[in-house]
């Protein structure tokens, strides 16, 4: 017999968090549940995230969210440049689809090999989906492609204005959880209304000043499509660092280095300043993407510089 004091709790699944509230699917119907101030005494900004399995208690309203129960994986990154801890943006998905405009805005590497380093890390699969392809030169896309089509990552090529690609990208997604992420203005919220329109996303417009689009989404969020699929709709971040990764496994996070790496003369070898390095010399040759390997230096840069100011803390203390 279940004791009367367990009737009340239920588990559940998080498809919506506000500042103050989670949004958590219960048998079919969405409660509104306050996470304990216990789950906060960790290192994450925010200990709940969209798709999370958690366990309320009804007893009280709005509902208590007691526990979140273990997650197979999650999508994650530091807060910000003046908040070092973890930001979870999604837990427990299948897969990521990285959405990126070839033009209007342009394509951004650095943004799209910050995403597929945390996703490495994560152990989350991802598709690059290369939208807007109406808008570009098809020289741009093809070398766009080539690159990580090398690492190897599948990439898909959608106009969301006259549904090219649509089909494609419905039948990856079809009974799976997607992370759907990309930059303000790549045209998420116009992919996700092309494969189900009765969701009726608000679109937003490119700034011509700054090559860039206006937030649309403001949180995370799970939408469930009429095809068996659920999709996390996030927020068009501008700025990723992928959190917690060591310093001497991001080379690990970008697979072409890793097919040099063994060549090169030192075991540990950093490749960016060390002599006889094979990835400078695959770099140099063409055999890395110049772009790929920009943004893993600049990635190295920000983690020696986060290192040496914790370093620089620990001093003072």
């Amino acid at each position: 017999m279940i004791p009367a004091s367990m009737s009340n709790i239920r588990q559940g699944l998080v498809v919506r968090t506000d500042a103050k509230v989670c949004h958590v699917e219960v048998d079919g119907r969405v409660q509104h549940a306050v996470p304990r101030g216990i789950l906060f005494d960790g290192e994450q900004r925010n200990p709940v995230a969209v798709g999370d399995q958690v366990e309320i208690d009804l007893t009280s309203v709005p509902a208590s969210l007691d526990r979140v129960l273990p997650r197979k994986n999650w999508l994650s990154r530091i807060a910000n440049s003046h908040d070092p801890r973890e930001q979870v943006l999604a837990a427990n998905v299948d897969q990521l689809f990285a959405v990126a405009s070839v033009a209007n805005p342009k394509f951004s590497s650095n943004r799209t090999d910050r995403i597929f380093a945390a996703c490495m890390w994560q152990r989350i699969p991802t598709t690059l989906i290369l939208n807007k392809i109406d808008l570009g030169d098809p020289d741009d896309l093809a070398a766009i492609r080539a690159t990580y089509e090398a690492m190897p990552i599948e990439v898909l090529e959608t106009c969301a204005s006259d549904g090219r690609g649509i089909e494609a990208v419905r039948e990856r997604m079809a009974g799976r959880t997607t992370i759907f992420y990309g930059a303000s203005g790549a045209g998420k919220s116009s992919l996700l209304n092309g494969l189900q329109p009765s969701l009726k996303l608000k679109v937003g417009k490119i700034s011509r000043y700054w090559d860039q689009g206006k937030h649309t989404t403001s949180f995370s969020q799970i939408h469930t499509l009429a095809f068996d699929a659920r999709v996390i709709d996030t927020p068009g971040i501008r700025v990723f660092r992928p959190f917690g990764v060591p310093i001497g496994n991001l080379r690990d996070l970008f697979p072409e280095i890793v097919r040099y790496q063994v060549k090169c003369r030192f075991n540990g070898c950093s490749h960016d300043h060390e002599p006889e390095c094979a990835v400078f010399d695959a770099v140099d040759r063409g055999d890395i993407a110049a772009s790929r390997y920009a943004s893993y230096v600049e990635m190295l840069d920000e983690v020696r510089t986060a290192k040496v100011s914790d370093e620089e803390d620990d001093a003072a203390e």
